[in-house]
């Protein structure tokens, strides 16, 4: 579940916001209320929530300066701004400062709400994908890692979903390219195959499991995306020149 954070003046709106939340079938919980911008933002530095709902017009301090000053303090919750029809032009604002959306309040919904929520959702997913990617892949950097956009796009592609069955037809119509086109560009530009690429993705991801939990071996093997666990074993080897229960007692023993 997400923690959601509420900050909205006005009582009533708050407690149809709760009321809505209890009846949609979505993966988000209310962990706090607030009644100001000054107060919903000691709250976000308190309770760090994946995502605010917000009013704009608030005594003290407004919707769009609290999601200026979080952006500043460097929290990166997603924010959705509630907004009457005569606030469209600053709920606009809001977006163009990285709101996520913005939610009607005189025709707010069960439907509208679950489709606002959706898309702050996706986002969260993909967050917390990078987030990982960051984590298990340390040889990652803020630049990009080729020349080539669409060959970064892919890259990025295969660091979300390693553990997943990509594949060079996957990847070749995600960017819209030929597929024996996409072999060689990324031979050309990163210097090993996709093949290679994937596999060595998947045992990095399988050697910070080994080091960070005590999960089985063939559980991690199917996290990282190796449903067999003879392979997994094979592979880890040849990558690594010991098994995987072999560099976990490698590590223990480092620890």
């Amino acid at each position: 579940m997400w923690r959601t954070l509420i900050v909205e003046d006005e009582q009533y709106a708050r407690a149809s916001l709760r009321k809505l939340f209890a009846k949609a079938d979505i993966p988000f919980e209310i962990v706090g209320e607030a009644v100001n911008g000054e107060e919903g933002l000691q709250l976000i530095r308190e309770l760090q929530p994946d995502v605010v709902i917000s009013d704009i017009f608030m005594p003290r301090m407004d919707g769009v300066r609290l999601l200026q000053l979080t952006r500043e303090e460097g929290f990166q919750c997603r924010f959705v701004m509630l907004t009457a029809v005569s606030e469209f032009e600053y709920a606009r604002q809001a977006v163009e400062y990285g709101a996520s959306g913005y939610l009607m309040k005189l025709s707010l919904d069960l439907k509208g709400l679950k489709q606002a929520m959706d898309k702050v959702a996706a986002e969260l997913t993909r967050m917390d994908k990078l987030r990982l990617a960051d984590k298990w892949f340390p040889d990652r950097t803020a630049q990009e890692p080729t020349d080539h956009p669409e060959l970064n796009r892919m890259i990025n592609y295969i660091e979300e979903h390693f553990a997943e069955g990509v594949t060079l037809k996957r990847l070749a119509e995600f960017v819209r390219m030929d597929a024996s086109y996409v072999s060689d560009l990324f031979k050309k530009k990163t210097g090993t195959t996709l093949t290679h690429f994937i596999q060595n993705r998947r045992v990095q991801a399988a050697k910070m499991l080994l080091t960070e939990t005590e999960k089985t071996v063939s559980e991690i093997g199917r996290m990282v995306g190796f449903e067999n666990d003879n392979y997994f074993i094979k592979i880890f080897k040849r990558w690594c020149g010991v098994t995987p229960n072999e560099y976990r007692k490698e590590q223990k023993f480092v620890l």
